[in-house]
């Protein structure tokens, strides 16, 4: 399951501990976003086009809560993209059920349409997925996923929009 030491809950932000571990949340680094990326922006110029809900999960790497996003429930034939850049992520039909309470792919569009990045924060080793147009942070990748790709992309709602087909 996608988890984070911060989620968000009625467009505050709350720092939650999922994992006991030896580090207190100071020792941790803050999370930082890709930055070697074709869209370049400050974090200021971010923050002024963001939600603060969006900004928070893009740039600050928080986590919405399980079974609160919009996008949970689209079963509609069509295309996830980015909230930040509209970068094409997703199609539908790579969508599945996980249980996990986030949206969920086996697969994206293309490899190049993300970037992975190994996450140590909070105890635990995972993978984190990023866009690789504007470095903004998704979500996570699991191998606990259907065929054919046993992979499970754990995908913020706030972190995309859904563009429908027709």
């Amino acid at each position: 399951m996608d988890r984070s030491s911060f989620v968000l809950a009625g467009g505050a932000l709350f720092a939650v501990p999922f994992v006991a571990c030896a580090k207190t949340l100071d020792a941790v680094p803050r999370w930082r976003p890709a930055m070697d990326v074709p869209i370049k922006k400050t974090e200021a110029e971010w923050k002024k086009e963001l939600p603060p809900d969006r900004y928070a999960v893009l740039r600050e790497g928080a986590t919405e809560p399980p079974f609160s996003g919009a996008l949970l429930e689209v079963h509609d034939k069509g295309i996830f993209v980015c909230a930040a850049c509209g970068n094409e992520l997703f199609s539908s039909a790579t969508k599945f059920e996980s249980g996990t309470g986030w949206p969920s792919f086996y697969q994206p569009l293309a490899k190049d349409r993300v970037i992975l990045r190994r996450d140590t924060s909070y105890g635990m080793i995972r993978e984190e997925v990023l866009c690789a147009r504007c470095g903004s942070h998704l979500g996570h990748v699991f191998d606990d996923g259907p065929p054919p790709t046993h992979l499970r992309y754990c995908m913020n709602s706030l972190a995309m929009e859904f563009k429908k087909e027709g």
